[in-house]
């Protein structure tokens, strides 16, 4: 968005996100309306705030994006939640779990079946029949 298509609310690293997304002028943002210009801008791998999500929807009503009603809000973020729920995970993958502490135990036995050049072998052990 450049010169007389700049859009209420939206500074140039927004700007140059909604570009990159192919939302150039108001006709474009009316066209897919907040919730769908922020998705677009979060799928491209950005990390829009909410505050991103605000501005689009003032510049919509033409208002500060400060001045948006609480209530629609509510409704612009409830929609935004929803629309994420049903993002795919990244490449295809589910998306990583946390890993609890661990917890090693001394004197547990190892496992036989795991191979002679596992990369958890030490350089010193004396157990295998590796030639160094």
């Amino acid at each position: 968005m450049s010169g007389n298509d700049k859009l209420r609310n939206i500074g140039p690293k927004s700007a140059a996100w909604l570009r990159q997304v192919g939302v150039r002028t108001q006709e474009d943002l009316h066209a897919l309306g907040a919730v769908e210009a922020y998705m677009r801008v979060k799928r491209a791998g950005f990390k829009p705030s909410l505050n991103l999500l605000y501005a689009l929807e003032g510049a919509l009503l033409d208002c500060h994006w400060q001045d948006v009603p609480d209530a629609r809000r509510s409704e612009l973020v409830l929609a935004v939640d929803a629309a994420v729920a049903q993002l795919k995970p990244s490449r295809g993958r589910a998306a990583a779990a946390v890993i609890g502490p661990v917890t090693y135990i001394a004197g547990e036995a190892e496992d036989e079946s795991a191979p002679a050049d596992s990369l958890f072998d030490s350089p010193d052990d004396a157990s295998g029949d590796r030639e160094d």
